[in-house]
């Protein structure tokens, strides 16, 4: 059983996923943060982003 529970409104099925990004971009900003990493440099993030 989780100890905390993020609840998303009940909403038409094509906005569901729009409605999560949020809330779960908070708690993968919140662990982060938690683990001590840095969020603004981000593992990797050279492979992914090119900046011309």
């Amino acid at each position: 059983h989780a100890d905390d529970v993020i609840f998303v409104p009940k909403t038409p099925a094509f906005l569901q996923a729009v409605l999560a990004i949020v809330p779960l971009q908070l708690l993968a900003y919140r662990i982060a943060r938690l683990r001590g990493l840095n969020v603004d440099q981000p593992r990797n993030l050279a492979k992914t982003v090119t900046v011309e």
